[in-house]
């Protein structure tokens, strides 16, 4: 099992990141993966990062204080940084089968999964297409569809699949310039987010995008039947407040932890304390629901 990086990483904000291994997924390809052991026994957190990020990206806040209670395991998904590589269309679904297949290797599981905004319908798939992985799940940042009015999800799909066959004929191949200057808006080593970035895989991550603006879950999400916590993101101008908190209400029991920032909370100093106490939450019904069962 990995450990903590002894020296932090340059632009974590002196926040140790773990070191990470590459490691083959049968019938599917060459995957990454970031792991802290935890105390002997916890839980297992899945933490699923968003759209554009990276597991170190993504989670740099939150590993320490995170790994004092729960074992580790970020995964880059697919297209992302160190993630997964295909020449296949991006589908959130073979995300989930993705982070299905991490889990089995590595002997984890069930976990709770922890999504972040692109990560929130991965873990829903997740726990759709392998319930027997998922024992809760924590959604911060996300919701079941990002784009309910019609006009709205139109619009979205259009520009993104014009991006999307632009890059695959070869016109956007390089991260735009702008776009790292955004990912640690609160200090930090820009040129380590910016590196970070350049790994990404810009055609899948476009196409990453275009399957963010078709996902709707809301044929099946009220049926998530394992514990349940919403992280809002209130000052959410991306993820708006009121579609996370439908999602809250779509599932049978969820709990709402609120923390007053924006989509990039993540970044901020204040996103570890109410992300500990959700997966608190969602651990402790776990092992209420497994006493109940074994009486």
């Amino acid at each position: 099992m990995a450990a903590a990086v002894s020296i932090p990483l340059p632009g974590t904000g002196d926040r140790p990141v773990p070191f990470g291994r590459r490691i083959e997924l049968p019938r599917r390809g060459t995957t990454f993966v970031r792991e802290l052991p935890g105390p002997a026994g916890a839980p297992t957190l899945l933490l699923l990062h968003g759209w554009g990020a990276s597991s170190a990206l993504n989670w740099y806040r939150v590993f320490e204080p995170l790994s004092r209670h729960f074992r580790i395991v970020a995964p880059d998904l697919r297209g992302h940084a160190r993630g997964l590589r295909t020449q296949s269309v991006f589908r959130l679904a073979d995300c989930a089968d993705d982070c299905a297949s991490t889990l089995v290797e590595i002997g984890a599981g069930p976990v709770i999964a922890v999504g972040y905004s692109m990560g929130g319908p991965v873990a829903q798939l997740l726990w759709r297409r392998h319930r027997d992985l998922v024992d809760g799940l924590v959604l911060c940042a996300t919701t079941h569809g990002f784009f309910p009015q019609r006009a709205s999800r139109m619009w979205c799909q259009g520009w993104t699949l014009a991006a999307v066959t632009a890059a695959r004929a070869g016109a956007i191949a390089h991260v735009p310039s702008a776009v790292p200057s955004v990912v640690l808006p609160r200090g930090g080593n820009r040129t380590w987010a910016a590196a970070e970035m350049r790994r990404h895989d810009w055609r899948m991550l476009l196409e990453a995008g275009h399957s963010l603006c078709t996902y709707h879950a809301g044929r099946w999400i009220g049926g998530v039947d394992v514990p349940t916590a919403v992280v809002c993101t209130t000052a959410d101008r991306s993820v708006a407040a009121d579609l996370q908190l439908a999602t809250a209400a779509a599932i049978p029991g969820a709990t709402v932890h609120r923390i007053a920032d924006g989509h990039l909370a993540c970044a901020g100093a204040g996103f570890a304390d109410p992300l500990l106490r959700a997966c608190y939450d969602v651990t402790g019904r776990v092992r209420g629901g497994l006493r109940s069962r074994a009486r």
